[in-house]
C-alpha cells in the first residue's frame, strides 16, 4: 500500500459558525456545505470536516474533543505577509517565526490558536 496525501480530516469544535468565521476570515479557507447540511473548510485540494462537540457524525474518533488538534498549514503567501495579516486581524502569534522541519524539508513557522485552542502552525518552506 502507498498512501499519497491527506484528503480531509475531522475537527471537533464547540461552535461550527465561530470556527467557520475564524478559518475563512483569518486563514482564507472556503466554507462549504455538504451532505445533510454538514460544514467543511476547504483549502488547496484538502478539507477539514467539522463536527459539533456532542453531535459528532459516526463513525468518529474515540475521544473527539475541541482543542485536540495540532496542525501545520503551508502558506503560498510569504510568512512576512502572513504575520502582517495576523497582526492586523488581532490574532496573537504564540511563537515564531521559528525554524522547524516539515514533511519535505526545512520550514519557517508561526504558531497561533484557533477559537477552540487548537494549535495552528502556518509555514513556508525555506
Amino acid at each position: 500500500m502507498i498512501i499519497n496525501r491527506i484528503d480531509h480530516f475531522v475537527m471537533t469544535v464547540k461552535d461550527i459558525d465561530v470556527t467557520c468565521d475564524f478559518y475563512s476570515r483569518i486563514l482564507g479557507m472556503s466554507v462549504v456545505t455538504f451532505g445533510a447540511g454538514r460544514k467543511a473548510l476547504v483549502f488547496g485540494t484538502q478539507k477539514i470536516n467539522l463536527h459539533a462537540a456532542g453531535k459528532e457524525f459516526d463513525p468518529k474518533a474515540l475521544r473527539p474533543v475541541p482543542g485536540a488538534v495540532d496542525v501545520c498549514f503551508i502558506a503560498e503567501s510569504p510568512l512576512e505577509e502572513v504575520i502582517k495579516e495576523l497582526n492586523s486581524s488581532g490574532v496573537f502569534i504564540e511563537e515564531g517565526p521559528v525554524r522547524r522541519t516539515g514533511a519535505t524539508g526545512d520550514i519557517l513557522s508561526v504558531y497561533l490558536r484557533d477559537p477552540d485552542g487548537n494549535l495552528v502552525e502556518i509555514s513556508n518552506y525555506l
